[in-house]
Order: structure tokens, then sequence, then C-alpha cells
């Protein structure tokens, strides 16, 4: 069948997966999924590419399935950045207003400002996004275009990544004959694709548990206000079932993910299930209580480093929406349930929300990176046909609305 709109591909390179996410924009700017493609990784570790042409291998795989599902060749990504390198920070610029009121220039200037801090020489800044303004002694501003005053600050988050962590990723992506679109911090995508517009003015903690990462997002009067990338994931869990079971890390991720459970307590004390051993030996038969008594004893621990993660804000006591779990590892059963235990907030399991075509493919929360990195980059599109539309506007002004509607929708 034809295709009207336009073609748009999110590849998420994870530590255990590489998944590429195919989708097709409608006039209306939201995004149908046409298709799917997931390879195992085995080139990252923690986020970072360790292994090149592992990597490369992966990507092909993933890309290749999803151009089959898709009936499409797939030339140009957005590529979601991960890792522990991520760093993020707080900051604010000031300007004095030009004329009696603010313009779009004006709203350029200071969000230049704001993200004009000395970082070391091999990072490099991946987002600046805006929280608020304020125009003279009125804050809370989201739009202070047409505003009349004197003085215009703006409150930003900047998130920045080391370049090698990048460009490795990009290397990757290119050496795969993908042209990089552009490349996007994943705490950011997964919190596109999974979290509501009145959680995130309530205040609410995105948690995205990944295979080598974890990655944090919080949110509060509509606005990112704080991320982090803790570095332990799913992949520990899946270390410590093979170490506990004396199994290859292979049959310890099946087992995780087909007879796995986040409260041993709710299993029942004589279900049992058989373990494929190594070197020829035969499977042996194993309670399910033994391997749900590792998984939770590893996710007590991801939970308190989230929890001290969060304190560490300041922000712990604003969220009032609780956490959002999104990633591979919030499939396991009653992961919310000991998450809420723990964290002492609501817990919720982010899915991504409903788009249009294959939808049903990608409703895990193992596909929330891929599916934000697609919105993400749908956004990202209607940037480049506004600036083109506008070339005979002031440019900064097309920079500023798409800037203002990507961070305050």
């Amino acid at each position: 069948m034809a295709r009207t709109g336009e073609i748009i591909v999110g590849l998420d390179v994870g530590t255990t997966k590489v998944v590429a996410a195919v989708g097709e924009v409608r006039e209306d700017h939201t995004v149908d999924i046409i298709g799917v493609g997931m390879s195992p990784s085995h080139g990252i570790k923690k986020g970072v590419v360790v292994d090149v042409g592992e990597t490369m291998d992966a990507i092909r795989r993933a890309v290749h399935e999803a151009e089959l599902m898709a009936g499409c060749t797939v030339k140009a990504v957005y590529v979601g950045i991960s890792g522990g390198h991520l760093r993020s920070f707080n900051n604010l610029g000031v300007v004095a207003v030009q004329g009696q009121e603010v313009s779009a220039i004006d709203v350029d200037r200071v969000v230049e400002n704001a993200r004009a801090v000395q970082i070391p020489a091999d990072r490099q800044i991946l987002h600046t996004v805006p929280q608020e303004f304020v125009v003279d002694e009125n804050d809370g501003i989201k739009s202070p275009v047409g505003i009349r005053g004197s003085r215009l600050q703006a409150n930003v988050h900047i998130v920045t990544a080391l370049d090698s962590g990048v460009q490795n990723v990009r290397q990757c992506a290119e050496r795969s004959d993908l042209h990089v679109l552009k490349c996007f911090a994943e705490l950011l995508a997964s919190a596109t694709a999974v979290l509501e517009p009145d959680e995130k003015e309530l205040g609410v903690a995105l948690v995205d548990i990944g295979g080598g990462t974890t990655d944090i997002a919080v949110y509060h009067n509509g606005s990112m206000v704080h991320s982090a990338v803790l570095p332990i994931g799913g992949d520990h869990i899946t270390h410590d079932i093979a170490q506990g079971m004396r199994t290859s890390r292979a049959e310890a991720e099946r087992i995780k993910l087909r007879h796995g459970c986040a409260l041993s307590a709710r299993i029942a004390e004589d279900e049992t299930f058989d373990v494929a051993s190594v070197g020829g030996r035969e499977a042996t038969t194993r309670k399910r209580t033994l391997l749900c008594d590792i998984i939770e004893l590893r996710l007590e621990e991801i939970f308190n480093h989230i929890s001290q993660e969060l304190i560490a804000s300041n922000f712990a006591d604003l969220l009032a929406s609780g956490v959002v779990l999104t990633g591979g590892t919030a499939q396991l059963p009653f992961v919310a349930d000991l998450g809420e235990d723990i964290l002492n907030l609501p817990v919720r399991i982010g899915r991504p929300k409903p788009t249009g075509g294959l939808y049903e493919l990608v409703r895990s929360p193992s596909y929330a990176a891929a599916v934000g990195l697609l919105l993400l980059g749908a956004r990202e599109g209607e940037q480049r046909r506004l600036t083109t539309e506008a070339s005979g506007k002031p440019r900064l002004f097309s920079r500023l609305r798409d800037l203002l509607r990507t961070t305050f929708d």
C-alpha cells in the first residue's frame, strides 16, 4: 500500500537489545506505527558502546526486521542516547527586554544566555529544556512573548553527555548506512511516550529500568526539573540469576522473563521449573520461590538507589503523581507493588500512549524509548517544516514557537 505521510524511524540502542520503530506521520501530526524490529545487543555495556562491530550487527538486524514489516527502506533515524555518562543541572539566564514587550528574539536570547555555561571540553549539551520564564517579578510563565516588562529570566534544565559516548553511537548507526537526524536522551524519549500532561503538572518521576542503566526524569509544574542515570539495571538481575542458578546468561534471561516475579511471597511454595545447566550437564529442577528471591533482592537494591536519587533531587515530597515505571524490567509481575513498598509513593507501569497503526506491537514498557523517539522525531520534522514555510519570517520566531510547543505540551 502506498505511503502518503512522512516516514520516520526511532532507534533505541540499548544494553540488551536494539529496537527500531518505524512510523508514518499523519496530517494531524500523530504517528502510525507501521513496523518494529528488535535484535539482541551484545556490543553495549551500561549504555556505552564497547564493541562497534557487534553494535552495528544488532542495528542492522533490527532495522532490517522493521523494514520488512513496514515495507519500506530505512535511510535516516532518530537515535536514543543513554548511559551513566549523562549529567544534568538546572541553570538560569537573564536579559534586558529590548522593547516594551517580550519578543521572540528576547526569548531566544535568554535561552541562549542560560545555556552559555562552561562544561568540560569532552562533553556536549544534548538538551536545554525550558522550565519557566520570569518577566520582572512575575514567575511561572510558560510563553512570555507579548508580555510587557523590562527584565526576562529563563529557568532551564540542561542535559549533557560525553562527546565520545554520543559519537560512538552515531558512528555505529552511520556505518550501518543510516543517516542520524538527531540524538535524544532516552530518558526524555521514555517520558514523552508514557507520561500524561497532568502527571507532569502535579509532579511525577519517570523511572526507566533498562538493561544496563536506570534512567530517571522528574517533572513538576509541567517541566523537567531533574534527571539522572543510575549504572544499574535489569542485566544485573540476569547476572544474579545466572550465578544463583548456575546457568548461562541466555538461560537466565529466559527464565527471568518466563518465571520471574518481583515478590516471592506471591508464589506458591511448590512451584518448580527446569533450568538448563552448562557444560552439557543435565537440566536441574528449581523452586520458583528461589528465583523470585534472587530477583526481589536485586530489585530492592535498585529501588533503594532510586529512592536516594529522588531524595537528593529535593523533589521527592512534590511527586503527587508518584512514579511511573517503564522499561523491560517493568514487565515483571508485582514490580509496581514492590516499588510502592520501598519508595513509599504510588507506582504505575508506564506503557507507550496509544498511537495509530500497529500500536499493539509496541504497548509493552520495553518499547517506551523507541516510541518516544518516534514522537520526538515527528515534532522535530514539524519544526523543520514550519521553519521552511516561515523562511520569509524571522527564523528566531520559528525556533521559539517550536521550543515552547515541545516543552510545554
